[in-house]
């Protein structure tokens, strides 16, 4: 996995420094070989974002081989949804891990990150049209 990631950072810097074809394809494979399992947490706020109109995509491999929990349309443009658990922060600062995938994500694929950090969303409660509410502000900065 992080032989991978190791080789998008080398990407992102535009070296010329590279793993051979088919170790790169090794990794490739172990990195995208993990089984999603969505939570409750992610459930929800998919729900909530088909109530807006958002249709979202869910699961999505990307190109490089980051699986997005979500993926949606917003103005014509992709844009990624992370439904971000507690293994996502210490404290509220995100791990190392949650920040390459979205800095990666975000320059190898111009895919923009939106992250739903789950205090953010715990203090919703069961509110649906508070959910959605702070899901246009996210995503429309309404």
């Amino acid at each position: 996995c992080q032989l991978h990631q190791w080789q998008l950072w080398q990407e992102e810097l535009k070296s010329n420094i590279s793993l051979p074809p088919s170790l790169q394809e090794k990794c490739y494979q172990t990195f995208i070989s993990l089984i999603p399992s969505p939570s409750a947490f992610q459930n929800d706020v998919m729900s909530e974002l088909s109530s807006i109109d958002l249709q979202p995509e869910e699961e999505v491999l990307s190109k490089r081989g980051y699986r997005l929990d979500a993926l949606v349309e917003v103005n014509g443009m992709k844009v990624g949804i992370e439904v971000d658990g507690p293994s996502h922060f210490l404290g509220r600062k995100p791990t190392g891990s949650t920040l390459l995938k979205h800095r990666q994500v975000t320059n190898l694929e111009q895919i923009p990150i939106v992250s739903v950090p789950y205090w953010e969303w715990d203090k919703l409660r069961k509110d649906s049209g508070k959910k959605q509410k702070y899901l246009r502000s996210l995503l429309f900065h309404e």
